[in-house]
């Protein structure tokens, strides 16, 4: 067996990708929905990400003409941010934004009873342009999403969906996956902040071929 300790971090990347490519079940994903499921098993050792991974029709294709079109995107945790390849981003003239550590956003959220996530939300809700949404933490930044969708306040070119744990996790995602806005969602009780990189790079590393 090739010791993996001699290769480099590209040959790394490919070994893993085709270990992945082999173990995974069968699936009717299209090519650009597959790549995001190979990213999250990537991101994860976690095969399960096969079966809880949904797609909105078209929700892929339309997430890389936002992007080619210079969308930004906008995380609930500054570990998400730092896992976006920003580089790629910025090339495409997008930007990515996280509010989340901003004093003032938790001064208003200590001052209205809210989560910072909500008030980031709203904040996010401000910015010119078309958006990604990549939520993998915060349960209440995606019930505040589904509150500005509905009220017409905001149309996010994508909600990335994927907060882990066991607080209205999984309701705030079955939430968005009823607002009408393409999204991509890991259903249950899966995903973090890593998941929500994961798919945002699997979508930008389509436009770099």
């Amino acid at each position: 067996m090739e010791d993996q300790r001699q290769l480099r971090p590209e040959e790394i990347e490919r070994c893993s990708m085709e270990i992945i490519g082999r173990e995974m079940p069968a699936g009717d994903w299209s090519p650009g929905e597959l790549a995001v499921v190979k990213r999250c098993i990537h991101a994860s050792a976690d095969f399960d990400y096969a079966a809880n991974l949904y797609f909105s029709a078209g929700a892929v294709e339309q997430a890389l003409e936002a992007l080619k079109n210079g969308a930004g995107i906008v995380t609930d945790t500054n570990m998400a941010a730092a896992g976006i390849n920003q580089r790629v981003v910025k090339k495409l003239g997008g930007s990515v934004h996280c509010f989340m550590a901003e004093e003032d956003v938790a001064e208003e959220a200590k001052k209205r009873g809210v989560t910072r996530a909500t008030v980031s939300m709203e904040r996010a809700a401000r910015l010119a342009g078309p958006m990604i949404f990549a939520i993998g933490n915060a349960p209440t930044a995606l019930l505040c999403l589904d509150g500005l969708i509905r009220a017409g306040a905001i149309r996010p070119a994508l909600v990335i969906a994927v907060p882990v744990g066991f607080v209205n996790v999984t309701e705030s995602k079955e939430r968005i996956l009823t607002a009408g806005v393409p999204c991509i969602i890991a259903r249950g009780r899966k995903g973090g902040s890593t998941i929500a990189a994961a798919v945002c790079n699997a979508l930008l590393y389509q436009l770099m071929r």
